[in-house]
């Protein structure tokens, strides 16, 4: 797993590239999580346009920063996610929490 941070305005885009799965990827992306976070950082898009697999560990830990960023009164949103995750969002019922969008654009500036 591939973990790519960087910043638009005051938000940060968070590249993934990979697999976001059971182990050190997810243990990854949940210590950067908690270190913009500790940071002071609270608006996050997440790109998932090269996610290749996101098991249900992964699907948690989405689940799990959402809610530390809105609990910081931020949000994290989902950029391009693959069909497989949209697919697994939805079988989990989850999918109707995250706001998706297909245009890094679009995302950044659904925060203003």
């Amino acid at each position: 797993m591939d973990i790519d941070v960087r910043s638009q305005a005051t938000v940060k885009v968070i590249k993934l590239r990979g697999r976001l799965n059971l182990g050190e990827a997810v243990d990854r992306l949940r210590q950067t999580f908690d270190d913009l976070v500790n940071a002071g950082e609270i608006y996050f898009v997440l790109d998932l346009g090269e996610v290749t697999m996101v098991d249900s560990s992964g699907i948690g830990l989405l689940v799990k920063c959402l809610t530390i960023a809105k609990q910081h009164s931020g949000s994290l949103k989902l950029l391009n996610p693959s069909k497989f995750a949209i697919q697994t969002l939805r079988m989990t019922g989850l999918l109707s929490l995250f706001e998706v969008y297909t245009v890094e654009e679009e995302a950044v500036a659904s925060f203003h």
